[in-house]
């Protein structure tokens, strides 16, 4: 049965569902949360949590990269951010975070149009795997080959190439585009690459030999791609379709497996539970962890959409401050929002609908439930 509706006599368009149009229901079974798991891996590297922490300036340092490995999940650094670009960003970071609302896109500008150091990322990476933690770092389509050979010298154990959409065929009469089949092939770590957001984009870039591909187009708490573009895709038809892409691969591979890591529109608990449900491995979280007091933005949230040279598709935005990182993670909650012990309302979620481990738990039943967030 075909889900297109008419927007008019010209146009029909597919509908498509946000994590807020969905909930998950329960089974016949459930289980102790004690004995439900939510690790995962992703090539070599295994971690106890299905969750990376965004490549944002706001949410990631060294330090807080260091901090999240330690507990279990992977914090990719921002290779582009003002790590790479200052020797001391610490200022900076407080600064942005000052700015008065109308001085905060164009101060920004200004601040991220001072050149990436490549001796900088260097010792970035250095720094975390000082930690013993696994280590991931980020660039744009744009910046990969500038930049990939000084991040694989430094000893990267994951590389994101990471973008506001990053298809497998970009087209350019302006420069050579990056061949990222030729480039993964060439490559010695594993590649995560996105975002994507429909079936067929996602098959194609699993077919340049990803490890992992990032879901999500425009739907980030500091995101205004929406207003400015019009392009937006609602995240629960988005992972839903990325994990039949895995699906079909999988059968067209021989049995090759490429996670689906959803990036976008993943605030709170539940955002997760319903991520999961749709068939993601693992979610990118950005303003959930923004929250956390260690954070470098301080309760403030922005992703390098906010301070684009030229056409800005972002803005710094409040988030508060919820607790300590391990809270947000672990817990113990205070209030009943979403915001702390995420990997607790997770595992609790998989107990109470009967599923052991995240695999299992991406069969559960869902349904249309749509409601107006608080």
């Amino acid at each position: 049965m075909s889900n297109e509706i008419e927007i008019g006599r010209g146009k029909r368009g597919r509908r498509a569902y946000s994590f807020d149009d969905i909930a998950v229901v329960p089974s016949r079974r459930t289980r102790d949360p004690k004995d439900v798991s939510v690790g995962w891996q992703i090539d070599a590297y295994h971690f106890d949590l299905p969750i990376l922490a965004a490549p944002m300036d706001s949410v990631m340092s060294p330090a807080t990269a260091m901090a999240l490995g330690n507990l279990g999940g992977l914090g990719v650094l921002d290779l582009e951010g003002l790590w790479t670009r200052y020797e001391s960003p610490e200022p900076l970071l407080a600064e942005i975070t000052e700015l008065p609302e109308a001085e905060a896109t164009r101060r920004m500008q200004e601040i991220y149009a001072e050149p990436i150091k490549p001796e900088l990322i260097t010792q970035r990476l250095k720094e975390i795997r000082t930690a013993g933690v696994t280590v991931a770092g980020a660039l744009t389509p744009q910046r990969t080959q500038e930049h990939y050979q000084t991040v694989v010298d430094a000893g990267v154990d994951l590389f994101v190439i990471r973008g506001t959409t990053v298809s497998a065929e970009h087209v350019s009469g302006n420069a050579e585009p990056l061949n990222l089949k030729r480039f993964i092939y060439e490559l010695d770590v594993p590649v995560v690459v996105g975002g994507a957001s429909t079936y067929t984009a996602a098959l194609h870039l699993m077919r340049t030999g990803a490890a992992g591909v990032l879901v999500g187009f425009g739907g980030g708490a500091a995101h205004t791609t929406r207003v400015s573009l019009g392009i937006h895709a609602p995240m629960a038809t988005a992972v839903s379709d990325v994990a039949a892409a895995r699906r079909d691969y999988l059968d067209e591979s021989g049995g090759r497996y490429v996670h689906v890591i959803a990036d976008g529109g993943v605030g709170r608990s539940g955002d997760i539970v319903k991520a999961v449900a749709c068939g993601a491995d693992a979610v990118m979280l950005g303003a959930a962890l923004a929250r956390a007091s260690e954070a470098p933005g301080k309760g403030w949230h922005w992703g390098p959409e906010a301070h684009h040279a030229v056409l800005p598709r972002g803005e710094r935005v409040s988030v508060g401050t919820a607790g300590s990182l391990e809270e947000i993670l672990f817990g113990p909650g205070r209030q009943a929002d979403g915001t702390l012990n995420l990997v607790g309302a997770l595992k609790r979620a998989m107990a109470t609908t009967g599923y052991s481990d995240l695999k299992e738990f991406q069969r559960v039943e869902v349904v249309l439930s749509p409601y107006q967030p608080r």
